[in-house]
């Protein structure tokens, strides 16, 4: 997380903040680690920052413009999956 930055659930937890749908089967220890590693971001510079520093990258893929303020960002992921998260 970029220094200075607060962390995205201050007092509270990763579910409050942000909440993980799985539609790929992820196994208990796949979606724990996804928490914890998600649950560092303030801000969508930090997941894509994430993405471009992980090895392999996990690039952006897709932005889905929904309206002027709601956007999808589809990044790419383990084993042929993707992450997506809704933006406003």
């Amino acid at each position: 997380m970029p220094e200075g930055r607060a962390p995205a659930t201050p007092g509270g937890t990763l579910d409050d903040v942000l909440s993980l749908r799985d539609t790929a089967g992820l196994t208990a220890e796949e979606t724990a680690s996804l928490k914890t590693q998600l649950g560092a971001f303030a801000m969508l510079e930090d997941l894509v920052r994430w993405g471009y520093s992980s090895s392999p990258p996990h690039d952006v893929v897709e932005v889905v413009v929904q309206d002027e303020f709601c956007h999808d960002v589809v990044l790419s992921w383990e084993g042929g999956r993707y992450l997506v998260f809704d933006t406003t």
